[in-house]
Order: C-alpha cells, then structure tokens, then sequence
C-alpha cells in the first residue's frame, strides 16, 4: 500500500515538475519572442498607435470645421512566418504593390518576422486583389492616416507629417511641426508582460477663419499668374485681438502629397521670409515723427524731388522723372503721393535714436512670438553702423529688413489705437497687449493720413467707407549686378478698414512682377476686392454713409 501513495506523489512531483519547467520555459525563456508577437500584432491592428490630434479652422459665427484629421485607409501587410512559398508569394504580390519581386522575396523570407508592410493605402482595386489572391500570411487591415481635405488650403501654416529616419512619424514644417508632441500624443505598448494605454494627442483650434482663408488664396494665386511673379502672400488680422484670420502664400503645395513639391514651397514667407518694405515703411516713420512731437501731420517741407546724402548718396522721389519738385508740401501730402524726400525729411526732424526706438517698439527687428516654427526677426542692423544714409534710406523702408507678420502687425498697432498686440493663431489664447508704441492722438492722426492717401489715389477706396493704406515698390538686392535690381521689384499694400473703427488689416505683397510695374497696378485692385470681401461677409455698416462714390 505504501509503494502506491509513493507512486502517486512522484507521479505528482513529476508532472507540476515538468509544468513548472514548461512555465519556465513560456514566461522566462520565451518571454521576449511572445512580447515581440503581442506587440507585433498589436501594431499591426493599430492598438498601440496613438489617434494624432485633429486641427479646427473657425467661421465668423464661432463654428469650427476640421481642416486636419484623421482618415481610416486599407493597409496590406503580410506576416513572414506563416508564408511557406515567400518567391511565389512574392511574384504574386509584385503586380499590386508595385515592388519588384527580389525585394519582396527578402521580406517574406525573414524566419521570425511577425509583421511587414505591403501596401500603406490600399486603393480599392488592391484591397480586391489581395482578397482575390486569399494568400495565406497576407492581410488587410484599417489604419488611421493624416488627411488634409481641404487640399492645399493653409498648407504653409499646417504643415504635414512624414517618417523620420527612426521610422517615426513626425510633424514636418507649420503646426504639425510646432505641436508635434501635442498632437500626437502617446503610444501603447506591451510593457512587462503588460498592455500599456495610450494617450491620444490634443486637438487644435485656430484663429484662421476657413472662408477668408480660402478667399485670400484665390486672390493671390490669381495674382501671381496674371503678372508672372515669383510669388506671392496675404495675412489678413484682426487689429484689436491680434487673431490671425487668414495667411497664405503661393506657391503652395498639398499635405497629402508633399513628397511631389520642392522644399521651397513649405516655408511659411509670412513669417520666415524678411525682405526689404519699401515705401510702406513710411507710415511707421510718419508715426514717429507725430508721436515724438518732431513733426505733425501739416508740417511742411520744401521737396526738390532729390537730397544728395552723406555728400555721396542722391536720393530721389519714385515720380521724379515725370513729375519733379513737388514744392512746399506736407507730411499728410507725402504719404499721399509716397515721396522718398519727404520721409528723409521727417526721419531727419526725428533723430536717429529716436527714429531707431520706436522701429524696435513696432516690434522690428524682433521676433513677434506666433506660434509658428522658424519665424525669423527681420534685420535691423545698418542702424547699428552710425551712417547717417542708412537711416534716411529706412525712412522709406529700404536697407531694413521685416517680415509680413511684423509689418500686418505694425499697421495694426495704429489701427488699434497705438497698442501692439501679439498676433494669434491658436484661438484658446487670450489677446495679449505687447506694448503700447504710439499715443491714441498719433494713430488717429496717421490713420487720417492714410485715408486720405487711398482717397487721393483712388485704386483702393470703396464707396461710403473709410479705408486706409499706403502702397510699398521696394527694389530688391541683386549680385548681378551688385546692388539693388530696379527690374526685380517686390509690391506691398497694407490697410485697414474702416478706418473710423478697424475691423480687419489686410496685408498684400507680390515678388518680383513681370516688367516691374508700381504696387498700384498689382496689389491694390486685390486688397480693395479682399475689403469688400470682408465688408460683405461681416455685414460691416458704412461709416462715410453721406459719401455718394468713389472712383477705382
């Protein structure tokens, strides 16, 4: 009797012996490779893949339409291990996928392989293929990738996402870029035997209203290939917040497809391209002069059409040739017919330092702080050098270098009253006052300046508002010919409307026109059709009612 209960407990012994071994064997010995495969299959079905954030654009009534997201694709993938022919497999698959056979082969035959990819976005022919083929270890599953529906849309400001060297998907350029880590939040994963949640990003809200925005592309496009240019940008503000409501540049290109598009085409030029202002410069150093009390707006000077500088240097009016000395004039006449001389007259009244001061308080020469990548702060630095040309050449906005954002910001300054604010693109945040740079009084005062400029000219003035705006033809530096390029211009516009209580600053530029016309003849037709825009879809009331017509 006693050699059965011995024969039972060795039986015993015996077996949770060899199930201990076997657990050993599974949990301890096999661990990595049963890790591998739950994580393996678990990218496959997506489990550990983060959903990125989605970015809103807003409407005039508060409503946000997505204009980022995220959208369910095909993906074809094969599992290596449980493909028993890999060269027949892969002379199969070759035709659908598009890859050669030799490189499919090497895929399908690596012996512990849990997962490899075939198709990324499977087209509806493929996803039919595959299943018609019903190969053994090849699959369709859905998987989540970052759509852009509206095309091109924004596409400077958004960005894309687009693999690293790790493999890592990435925000490349714009938002995706800024907010990388927002947006994509965190993945899953299998983390000491156990499935870790993820965490999926955060979504975005934007100050760029998707009516306006669209608007703003279609004029410059329009714009661009009527005069040939070599591109062109509009930004268009909201003085009283700073809230960006449109940025656009051309050329552009399409986040679903960027790898067809040069690189050129991702920078922002709204904020990462300075160039010289030109005549639109004017205005900030009109506001200086009236804001320092060194001038106001009915002091006159004597304009003999040209001032020699630094006994070197002749500076002369746009107009000189065909229109010469202007005579006794004032500043509100100088920014109504754009003369050079006049602004090295004021500039002159002001002073360097002073002059100098209050281009830094418009916020020149420093970065503006929107939440963009790459934004560049513009150069300031020939008012380092104590030449006294370098100044009067800024007066009029050459020799000087802003961004479009620093200057829609600038003009907004005034049109706000003299309060900077920060320009936003992100709509949770609070409108932020920088800096007041000029008095209440001087922005009234160069406002009235500046209407009274687009009256005289008539291209941008609109029937029963006030709108003011100055133009800007800046010459462009050019190697070739060691110096400034007088064919190779750049037109600049920025106004606001109305003028009486600002709703919006449209900012408008044109690189380097066929023929080199004036900004008048480019940009100004566009800016006055981007107001009227904005007039109709805010329903904004006239503030010049009594006024019966205004010539184009």
């Amino acid at each position: 009797m006693k050699w059965r209960l011995w024969l039972i407990r060795i039986s015993f012994l015996a077996f949770f012996g060899i199930l201990g071994a076997y657990l050993y064997t599974v949990q301890i010995d096999n661990k990595a490779n049963y890790v591998a495969k739950a994580q393996a299959q678990g990218e496959a079905m997506g489990y550990f893949i983060p959903s990125r954030g989605i970015i809103y654009a807003s409407d005039k009534n508060g409503v946000f339409t997505p204009i980022v997201l995220n959208k369910e694709f095909e993906t074809a993938y094969a599992v290596p291990i449980e493909i028993s022919d890999p060269q027949e497999a892969a002379t199969e698959l070759a035709p659908i996928t598009g890859k050669d056979v030799k490189s499919l082969v090497a895929s399908l035959s690596r012996p512990k392989s849990q997962y490899t990819l075939l198709i990324e976005k499977a087209t509806d022919e493929q996803v039919q293929q595959i299943k018609d083929l019903n190969l053994k270890g090849v699959y369709l599953r859905p998987k989540i990738y970052r759509s852009y529906p509206f095309g091109t849309m924004a596409s400077q400001v958004l960005g894309f996402i687009s693999p690293g060297n790790d493999g890592e998907l990435a925000g490349r350029y714009g938002l995706e870029l800024e907010y990388n880590s927002e947006l994509r939040g965190s993945g899953g994963g299998v983390e000491g035997g156990t499935i870790q949640d993820v965490q999926n990003g955060q979504d975005i809200y934007l100050t760029i209203d998707r009516n306006i925005q669209n608007e703003a592309e279609l004029l410059i496009d329009a714009l661009n290939k009527q005069w040939h240019a070599a591109g062109a940008t509009m930004i268009v503000q909201e003085p009283s917040t700073g809230k960006i409501l449109a940025m656009a540049s051309v050329p552009t290109f399409d986040p679903n497809n960027y790898q067809d598009y040069p690189l050129n085409n991702f920078i922002n030029n709204a904020v990462q391209l300075p160039y010289e202002p030109g005549s639109v410069f004017k205005v900030i150093t009109m506001s200086t002069g009236i804001d320092s009390g060194k001038i106001t707006p009915d002091t006159t000077y004597v304009d003999t059409a040209c001032v020699k500088l630094d006994s070197k240097w002749t500076i002369c009016n746009w107009d000189y040739k065909t229109h010469g000395p202007y005579g006794k004039i004032t500043m509100t006449n100088v920014i109504e017919h754009s003369l050079n001389v006049g602004a090295v007259f004021a500039q002159k009244q002001i002073g360097n330092s002073i002059f100098t001061d209050y281009i830094k308080k418009f916020g020149f020469g420093a970065k503006s702080g929107i939440e963009l990548p790459g934004e560049l702060a513009g150069n300031l630095s020939n008012l380092n050098s104590g030449i006294g040309s370098n100044y009067s050449t800024a007066s009029y906005g050459q020799g000087i270098t802003a961004t479009p954002i620093q200057l829609v910001t600038a003009f907004s300054a005034v049109a706000n009253g003299g309060l900077l604010m920060k320009p936003l693109i992100l709509a949770n945040e609070q409108p932020q006052v920088v800096r007041r740079v000029i008095s209440q009084d001087t922005a009234q005062k160069v406002t009235k300046m500046m209407v009274s400029a687009v009256d005289v000219n008539k291209v941008a003035a609109i029937s029963q508002y006030e709108v003011a705006g100055k133009t800007g033809t800046a010459y462009t530096t050019d190697y070739d010919v060691k110096g400034y390029n007088h064919e190779k211009l750049i037109n600049t516009f920025i106004g606001y409307a109305p003028a009486s209580n600002p709703k919006f600053t449209v900012f408008i530029k044109l690189d380097r026109p066929q023929n080199a016309p004036l900004a008048g003849e480019t940009v100004v037709p566009q800016f006055r059709t981007m107001v009227e825009f904005l007039l109709n879809y805010y329903n904004i009331a006239p503030d010049r009612p009594s006024q019966t017509s205004s010539s184009r």
